[in-house]
């Protein structure tokens, strides 16, 4: 028997559908490191959660307790043996992709799931940003009626700059399409893009020469930490308008903090920190020099819908019974 360990949150269509395909699941969310490499033996599929890092470590004590030592010796079927890893979302970073796809485990996410709630917030973010929505509310929240201080600018008239055009940055480009602006995009990894249209595809030289907004939506690598600093700032022709919705560390806080007092960054929309412990000591510095600037925050749920719920859990199952059958 094919044999899956759910050790996430998730909506229950991920384990109905794995139970329908034959499969025996189990559905553990409380396990932390340790326990979950317990947990896991015998399995032949693994769901984790973003709090878990699956290290090579971790991999090679699995391995070495599966009755198949080399990745010529795996069973098609349900033998116990460790053959794929899904997590419910975009974000990879947790998992060594690389080395648990060299020791023949496969290695999936579902941003099909959650890209158009991620179009429709980071175009929510814009808005709020440009018109000035966010600091207007708590304003007239405290009695003050305060029209010219915020006078807002009209998307149309901008040049968006997208960085990175997979799942996420199509869908925010296409959410564009109806506002009459000129977007660009940077994807340096990107073969071709056929299904949109009204786009150019530039340089990111190009890129930082045009553009009014920066939008991130890359993966958290070691290329892309700290993404934007201060030289990235530097580089940008003209004063623009910042938005992240991928990973906190993209930003290097430190530089965006100084762009925002300079005036060369006008303003930040940021679904993500790069430290998203509120109680942390070392947060509490960084973030309280972005609050008193011109920023507009959420805790990370740019991806985070009643539908996004369910199609995240779903697509995951669907890849999981693919890769598992």
């Amino acid at each position: 028997m094919t044999k899956v360990l759910i050790s996430d949150l998730t909506h229950p269509v991920l384990e109905e559908r794995l139970r329908d395909a034959g499969f025996v699941v189990s559905v553990e969310p409380d396990h932390d490191y340790h326990s979950l490499l317990q947990a896991v033996q015998g399995c032949d599929g693994l769901v984790v959660r973003s709090k878990v890092i699956i290290d090579r470590a971790f991999i090679d004590q699995v391995l070495s307790s599966s009755p198949c030592q080399g990745e010529g010796d795996r069973p098609k079927g349900g033998g116990g043996v460790l053959r794929c890893i899904g997590r419910v979302g975009a974000g990879m970073e947790t998992i060594d992709i690389h080395y648990a796809e060299q020791k023949g485990i496969r290695c999936l996410n579902s941003p099909e799931g959650n890209r158009d709630a991620v179009g429709e917030h980071t175009v929510g973010l814009l808005l709020s940003l440009l018109n000035n929505i966010a600091r207007a509310d708590a304003e007239v929240r405290q009695g003050l009626w305060r029209r010219e201080a915020n006078r807002g600018h009209e998307l149309g008239n901008l040049t968006v700059g997208i960085i990175g055009m997979g799942n996420m940055g199509q869908a925010f480009a296409k959410r564009l399409s109806g506002f009459g602006c000129k977007v660009i995009y940077y994807d340096k990894y990107l073969k071709s893009l056929n299904n949109l249209e009204n786009l150019k595809r530039v340089t990111l030289e190009t890129l930082q020469q045009e553009a009014d907004v920066v939008s991130f939506h890359v993966p958290l690598t070691d290329e892309t930490r700290h993404y934007l600093d201060a030289d990235f700032i530097a580089a940008m022709r003209k004063p623009f308008y910042l938005l992240n919705t991928s990973r906190g560390a993209v930003v290097d806080t430190e530089a965006l903090a100084a762009g925002l007092q300079s005036g060369k960054v006008l303003g930040a929309a940021l679904d993500v920190l790069e430290n998203e412990n509120m109680q942390s000591d070392s947060l509490s510095t960084l973030n309280s020099q972005l609050s008193t600037l011109n920023c507009v925050f959420t805790p990370h749920v740019a991806g985070w819908t009643v539908e996004s719920k369910y199609k995240l859990a779903a697509v995951l199952a669907d890849k999981i019974i693919d890769a598992l059958k």
